[in-house]
């Protein structure tokens, strides 16, 4: 009976001891506020999903849609002025 091997060298066994590089650890700090912005507006439509939405949840679903069209407007214009710094 034959053993069956790999015959090349495992592709991400290299990538899985690396941490991330500053770099990479920067534009997740600069994409933040989007971040938190999208995962409160998840939390939000989240809260919905098995019942009726009433007043405060569709006013709570709005204010988080805005802000996330805050968050990526202010990250596009980061972007479009090549700028790090974040207000």
């Amino acid at each position: 009976m034959k053993t069956i091997a790999a015959l090349q060298a495992l592709v991400t066994a290299a990538s899985l001891d690396c941490e991330p590089s500053d770099a990479e650890l920067d534009a997740i700090e600069l994409e933040m506020p989007l971040i938190r912005a999208e995962v409160e507006l998840l939390d939000a439509q989240i809260t919905t999903l098995d019942r009726t939405p009433s007043q405060l949840d569709a006013r709570r679903i709005r204010r988080a849609r805005r802000q996330v069209l805050a968050a990526r407007r202010a990250l596009a214009n980061l972007s479009a002025a090549g700028t790090p710094e974040v207000a």
